[in-house]
């Protein structure tokens, strides 16, 4: 319970009556909730929380804490997003002191910021608490940066489907595929073979490493090292599932030194040059 799990001194803020406020619980891993994360659920008379949020971490509420399910699966019945951001302003308006726990992080990908556009609407105040987001989070997990500087200058995040449930339309494959060093993609598995069709075609290459972590953080997690030519095809063949992230990019080589996990439980590192560079990383 809560009791055991003392925040530091410090001015915490206080949550009022009647305020809203949405909360990233990261990626899985309860211990990356973050401080002001764990000092909102010690407040909260109701809890508003997403599928990917670690039940575990709904222990540390207050006694006599409400908890409301509002996770959306793909594929599965959810509720629709305009009531839950409706639920959100009517308990607001019942005066209760409400926490929107969301995984990851509430404006990367998590609707926080339809959420939060609602209640702003209707005159709900709000507090916004960023989480890690499993893009960075759970990658880092797996032993893969998003940023090294012998590999990439950039990386792009991007979702694997809009809000009709396919491919954005929106997104220039092609310019992604050339701006950008590293990609990361979000609820890629459904349209996979149309996402990685579209980067190939815009001249990635076959043989480009690719990286897939499914439940990412948590005891469950997996890690999938395919190439961007064949990644449908083993997706299939090891049935791969959501929740997953998907990076396309170099970084997903230096795993191979960098698989702290496996280290921990006493493996040797498969490669402790993966880049090739032949020498130590130097000093920042």
């Amino acid at each position: 319970m809560t009791e055991s799990i003392p925040l530091p001194d410090a001015a915490w803020p206080e949550l009022l009556p009647g305020w809203v406020w949405l909360c990233g619980a990261g990626p899985g891993d309860p211990g990356l909730l973050t401080l002001h994360g764990l000092n909102a659920l010690r407040q909260a008379d109701v809890i508003v929380y997403d599928a990917l949020v670690e039940p575990a971490i709904l222990d540390w509420a207050k006694p006599g804490a409400e908890s409301i399910y509002a996770g959306k699966r793909g594929g599965k019945p959810s509720a629709r997003q305009r009531d839950i951001s409706l639920r959100l302003v009517d308990l607001a308006r019942d005066g209760k002191r409400v926490l929107r726990l969301k995984g990851g992080d509430p404006f990367v990908f998590g609707r926080g910021g339809e959420e939060a556009q609602t209640l702003v609407q209707h005159g709900v105040p709000i507090r916004i608490i960023p989480g890690i987001s499993a893009g960075i989070g759970g990658l880092a997990y797996a032993g893969i940066p998003v940023t090294h500087r012998d590999v990439n200058q950039s990386v792009t995040f991007v979702t694997g489907h809009d809000q009709s449930g396919e491919t954005p339309s929106s997104l220039d494959w092609g310019a992604i595929s050339k701006g950008s060093q590293v990609i990361v993609i979000y609820m890629g598995i459904k349209h996979i073979a149309q996402i990685s069709a579209a980067l190939l075609a815009a001249g990635r290459g076959h043989g480009e490493p690719v990286a897939i972590v499914t439940n990412a953080t948590t005891c469950e997690q997996r890690v999938l090292e395919t190439t961007l030519g064949t990644i449908t095809a083993d997706i299939a063949a090891h049935s791969i599932e959501p929740p997953a992230i998907i990076c396309v990019g170099r970084s997903v080589l230096m795993r191979q030194a960098l698989d702290w996990q496996a280290l921990a439980a006493g493996e040797a590192p498969r490669n402790t040059d993966p880049l090739g560079r032949g020498r130590p990383a130097e000093a920042s």
